[in-house]
């Protein structure tokens, strides 16, 4: 938990990359490399507890979104009857 800054957060960033380390186990005979491979050695295979080593090594970190600020959001769609 030292490594996070809410249960929320340890939950969600756990469940996501244990959804990629999944996919990566899936399409490892395809040779896509679409995913990035478990990025510890650890003793269990399953996805989820491969992630929770990876955030416990601070492997990976979890980073906070950021919203653009657009005041009307119809402002970016062109409306089609402007003539150039």
């Amino acid at each position: 938990m030292d490594k996070v800054d809410s249960k929320f957060t340890l939950v969600h960033l756990a469940a996501k990359r244990a959804r990629e380390i999944n996919g990566y186990y899936e399409q490892l005979g395809e040779g896509l490399g679409k995913y990035v491979p478990p990025l510890v050695a650890s003793s269990s295979n399953k996805p989820l507890s491969i992630a929770l080593d990876e955030i416990a090594e601070r492997k990976i970190e979890g980073v906070e979104p950021r919203a653009e600020q657009v005041d009307d959001p119809l402002d970016a769609v062109p409306s089609g009857d402007e003539s150039a």
